[in-house]
């Protein structure tokens, strides 16, 4: 027999994500990422739909065809900030963000030696970013949605795959913007209203994060 239940965690729309409210705005925007993690910059950051906004770029970078990422572990970050740099020294973005998916990919293998390469070189790219804003005039942002890397053993001395839940970096640079002092509460929905307040734009009413600039 059938049972019906009632949902605990219903399904719900989100609605006036950042993309949406950029594209509104008529700001043109770019999303890079390579194919590992291309949906993570275009179906989960435009929160759980396929549809491409107006003015809105996408561009993929093909990732390495390896049996594990652990024999390949810069994967392809260095294509990712190839297009980065080639974005920003074009302009024609206001926005411009991209995933680089080498600590998280090679992370979950449980690979030290490898992960640590991972790291190495999504550092070095970070930095060919970095470089090209600040020449620019863009200001930069990173941060991460969870964290991996940054453990690698369990409790009990075996590798550790999974994601962890600790807090995780917010790092700005450029312009003349500053944080203020942290606060325990402050959380990944805050991101969104400080990139909106950072470009001058209004935040939505669904927007329930708030900015974080001082």
């Amino acid at each position: 027999r059938r049972e019906s239940f009632n949902q605990p965690l219903p399904p719900v729309s989100n609605e006036d994500t950042l993309a949406e409210c950029l594209s509104k705005l008529q700001i043109k925007q770019y999303h890079c990422a390579e194919t590992e993690k291309y949906a993570h910059v275009t179906f989960f950051f435009n929160g759980g739909l396929e549809k491409q906004w107006h003015l809105e770029e996408r561009e993929m970078v093909p990732s390495p065809k390896v049996a594990t990422y652990d024999l390949q572990p810069e994967m392809n970050a260095a294509g990712v900030a190839q297009a980065m740099v080639r974005k920003i020294r074009e302009g024609e973005q206001q926005f411009v963000m991209c995933n680089f998916a080498p600590p998280d990919m090679v992370g979950h293998t449980g690979k030290y030696e490898a992960t640590v390469a991972a790291c190495t070189e999504t550092d070095r790219c970070i930095g060919e970013v970095l470089k090209a804003c600040r020449e620019y005039g863009y200001v930069f942002l990173v941060t991460a949605d969870h964290g991996n890397a940054e453990k690698m053993y369990s409790e009990t001395g075996g590798p550790h795959t999974a994601h962890t839940c600790y807090r995780v970096p917010f790092y700005m640079d450029g312009g003349s913007a500053t944080f203020q002092a942290q606060r325990q509460e402050m959380a990944l929905c805050d991101v969104a209203p400080t990139v909106l307040q950072l470009m001058g734009v209004p935040q939505p009413a669904a927007m329930t994060g708030s900015s974080i600039l001082a």
